[in-house]
């Protein structure tokens, strides 16, 4: 399986969003459920962060390669997930 990234911080209101949207997911597909997602918290790990390029969160990488920066819709947080399970 890919391996899925997703940048956050805490106090980012899109970023529970997203989160919100990834269990709902979830819930809804086994699939989904049993993803592995590396989670870094950009004001926590700020090492980490500065690797990547991006500037908004939340931000997805899968492979280290940006699927997804910024608010995001239920269907657009499926996308992320179907990226992660795609041949």
């Amino acid at each position: 399986m890919k391996k899925l990234q997703f940048f956050m911080f805490e106090a980012c209101p899109y970023c529970q969003k997203a989160i919100r949207l990834m269990n709902e997911l979830k819930a809804e597909n086994p699939a989904y459920a049993a993803i592995e997602m590396e989670t870094i918290d950009e004001k926590l790990d700020p090492q980490t962060a500065d690797k990547y390029d991006y500037w908004y969160v939340p931000t997805f990488f899968v492979d280290g390669k940006k699927v997804h920066e910024g608010d995001l819709t239920k269907e657009q947080m499926e996308n992320v997930f179907k990226a992660v399970l795609a041949d």
